[in-house]
């Protein structure tokens, strides 16, 4: 390959060092297999949430033991990350996904064998270990492969995966419970994108980090600057703000008159949609100006659902989507963008803290709606009508956290704006 085909493949043709330049196939097959790996992470979400109450009835299971199984599914999703990032640039990323290969099949034939429930928090953990691998590797295998609008709309692009995934494992799930198909058939089903993101990686050429980059040491130290870490800060309620009214979005809206499912699935479908053609918003309003848009929408969204019912709850799927959408993809590319010499580590710590904030804030949430229930049921509440209540008193409180973040990412915007004004001069001398 000459320099000419470089300059005409753009996308897919990119120069890693000096001496390392991967071509168009095995570049796209690189982009491909990260794609199906983060399908299979969508798909362990959404096919274990819908085979639940099948599990509790299997096993006889409470409530509570169920909850401490998916406690697992977002323990071992950021210790994974946070340990792959440490090591990436000493192991790189292809060990690193043969690591989530082996986590994610063996967790899954442990869920299939389990035989009760320690077997279950075991192999649960293990597909958890392996979706934090899936980040920690392809965040910043992409993310140093491109650079500018190309690497924002291929970040975009493969987070698409996850709301895409949840959208196709939802109906999966949705199918086959409605054929009355058993619950390990579906769990088999997670293991088809695995085999596929295998086949796409093996025998391929990974990029190996770049010669220049810096150590561990800097990423540490630079992981303590104030901008990290008010970017993690943000990362906290952008992943709530997120995974907090999906996560509950079938007790919160049940008695809503519309079907929590099909607005779920619209949610998630509007999503990936959105990241597809993301690239061009980030390249137009930079991420800051695409993050503060986003918590605009956020709160709107959430403010709708908490106040309207019938077919308004699925205009407010549509606003809440909108803002949603941009969040993940975009803290993780301000990450790389902007505090670089953070690193592979950076990347997979700002994504830790969104998924320990997800796990921290879910108890809280179900307290709240158990305490609107008994406030509703002292106003003399009947029925349907003490769930409706507690759902919309319970989204009430969760618009906060996109309320805070508009406060944050306005701050943000006047910061790297004043980052870049002083840099200006730097750069012209």
């Amino acid at each position: 390959m000459n320099i000419k085909q470089v300059k005409r493949s753009d996308l897919f043709s990119i120069q890693f060092n000096n001496s390392y330049i991967m071509n168009d196939q095995n570049s796209k097959r690189l982009f491909y297999g990260s794609c199906f790996a983060l399908i299979t992470t969508a798909f362990s979400f959404s096919i274990r949430a819908g085979i639940l109450p099948q599990l509790g009835q299997t096993f006889n299971l409470s409530a509570t033991q169920l909850g401490f199984i998916n406690q697992m599914w977002f323990l071992g999703f950021p210790i994974s990350m946070v340990l792959g990032g440490i090591f990436y640039s000493s192991i790189g990323p292809k060990k690193i996904m043969i690591f989530a290969f082996f986590a994610h099949t063996l967790g899954i034939i442990l869920t299939i064998y389990s035989g009760g429930y320690a077997g279950l928090l075991i192999s649960t953990l293990l597909i958890g270990l392996g979706n934090g691998c899936t980040e920690a590797a392809c965040n910043p295998m992409i993310a140093s492969a491109y650079s500018g609008k190309l690497m924002n709309t291929l970040l975009n692009r493969f987070h698409m995966w996850f709301p895409g995934g949840i959208v196709l494992g939802s109906l999966i799930s949705l199918f086959m419970t409605s054929m009355g198909w058993s619950w390990q058939v579906q769990i088999w089903m997670i293991l088809i994108p695995t085999v596929i993101y295998a086949i796409f990686f093996y025998g391929q050429v990974f990029p190996k980090p770049k010669v220049g980059s810096a150590s561990l040491s800097v990423n540490l130290k630079t992981m303590l600057s104030p901008l990290f870490l008010f970017i993690c800060a943000c990362m906290t309620l952008t992943a709530i703000s997120e995974f907090g009214p999906t996560q509950w979005v079938q007790l919160m809206l049940a008695k809503s008159g519309a079907e929590p499912m099909v607005i779920l699935a619209l949610i998630t479908g509007l999503m990936a949609v959105g990241r597809y053609f993301g690239g061009d918003f980030v390249h137009k309003f930079d991420q800051t100006g695409v993050l503060l848009g986003s918590a605009i929408f956020t709160a709107l969204g959430i403010f709708l659902f908490s106040t309207q019912t019938g077919a308004m709850a699925y205009v407010a799927a549509v606003f809440f989507a909108m803002g949603v959408c941009y969040f993940w993809p975009n803290m993780i590319g301000f990450t790389a963008e902007k505090i670089p010499l953070s690193g592979a580590i950076g990347m997979s710590v700002v994504g830790a803290f969104g998924m320990f904030s997800t796990s921290i804030w879910q108890p809280i949430i179900g307290g709240w709606i158990d305490k609107a229930r008994e406030r509703a049921t002292m106003r003399g509440l009947e029925g349907d009508a003490i769930e409706l209540a507690a759902g919309q008193a319970t989204l009430l409180k969760m618009m906060i956290f996109p309320l805070i973040l508009i406060v944050l990412f306005t701050i943000l915007l006047f910061w790297m704006r004043k980052r870049k004004s002083n840099a200006a001069p730097i750069e012209a001398v």
